[in-house]
């Protein structure tokens, strides 16, 4: 095996660089005519998830041709809820559907607890093959944030506007309060094994707390992801947070005790350093540029990397996922250029 990269566990650290290190969300799956190949096989995310030589295989695969610095876990946020009794399934199309949605104090007091080991051995199953056989760069775990995670038990699935949730949230507020300790007890356990099994870095997805005003993040959702992160600080990798649509949530981010704050592309990187984020800063080339002409992807990943080296610590990503219509040539060409360009303004 070639030498361990650890660029992108530096850069979260905040320490020297070389080159600024790069890796795509959602760079596994659905753009890789090989993935759609296998899930005409294999089946449908879940049953690709249950299937840890062919999950391993899918994670590794935009290691092997894009040349990304990390390789991020091919699974789905929504993974471990099973294991503390909600009925969900990923229905093409649409995403996460519930069946029993959350509408009583009681149905928060039902939910159950994860044991790893025993509700998801095919997760750490496939980190420790990734991590103990194949990969030459740190594999990233991750976890759905609680919030997140409770507007699909909420919702009962995707939603536009959360109502049921933020309703939720303020008239039941012991009951709000309730989910969010026990999805964050499960998130720790699962973080923790995942960590345990081998991954070198975690990033937490609250893809849907910019739903939220600041004062609601901060009565509501801000205590919980403090403690969350004060426990896996324990472990001693990396952390990093993520959500869409939340630049007015930032600086609160960056008061969590993380190494990493993800931004989507809404907020500058130059900006966000201009409101006094300090820490490293992950992000945010707007995906959707990605079907554009090369000469417009060059131009905004350049000021994207210029920004990044002027801040100091900087991993290149998007502002959200990989989307079906992407080009694999393009993320590798894109690759290519980022460790390039940065590699010059570095030395």
């Amino acid at each position: 095996m070639t030498k361990f990269n650890d660029t992108l566990l530096r850069a979260a650290r905040g320490e020297k660089i070389d080159h600024t290190p790069v890796w795509y969300m959602r760079q596994a799956g659905r753009s890789q005519p090989e993935y759609l190949k296998i899930k005409e096989e294999h089946g449908s995310l879940e049953d690709i998830v249950r299937k840890p030589e062919i999950c391993a295989f899918v994670t590794k695969l935009p290691v092997d041709q894009y040349n990304v610095d990390a390789a991020i876990l091919y699974k789905d946020i929504v993974t471990p809820l099973p294991a503390i009794g909600v009925d969900v399934k990923i229905k093409a199309g649409v995403g996460p559907v519930i069946s029993n949605p959350i509408r009583s104090v009681q149905d928060v007091h039902n939910l159950g607890e994860i044991s790893p080991e025993d509700d998801v051995p095919y997760v750490l199953e496939t980190i420790k093959m990734l991590t103990q056989e194949q990969l030459n760069v740190p594999l990233i775990g991750f976890a759905g944030a609680p919030f997140t995670l409770a507007s699909y038990m909420i919702e009962g699935g995707p939603s536009r506007t959360y109502n049921l949730t933020k309703s939720f949230m303020v008239s039941e507020p012991e009951a709000w309060f309730v989910l969010m300790d026990k999805l964050a007890d499960m998130t720790i356990t699962y973080v923790t094994a995942q960590v345990n099994a081998g991954a070198k870095a975690i990033q937490v997805f609250d893809s849907w707390v910019g739903a939220l005003s600041v004062s609601d993040y901060r009565i509501f959702v801000k205590p919980v992801m403090t403690r969350i992160f004060t426990e896996l600080r324990k472990l001693n990798v990396p952390l990093i947070t993520f959500g869409v649509g939340a630049s007015h949530l930032a600086n609160e981010w960056h008061d969590l005790p993380v190494d990493v704050v993800g931004l989507d592309w809404r907020l500058p990187i130059q900006e966000a350093g201009e409101r006094g984020l300090t820490k490293p800063l992950q992000g945010n080339l707007d995906p959707t540029l990605l079907i554009a002409d090369w000469n417009v992807i060059e131009e905004r990943a350049k000021a994207i990397i210029e920004q990044g080296v002027e801040h100091g610590s900087h991993i290149f990503n998007l502002g959200h996922g990989v989307f079906p219509d992407v080009k694999p040539a393009t993320l590798k060409k894109l690759t290519e250029f980022i460790h390039t360009y940065s590699a010059e303004l570095r030395k």
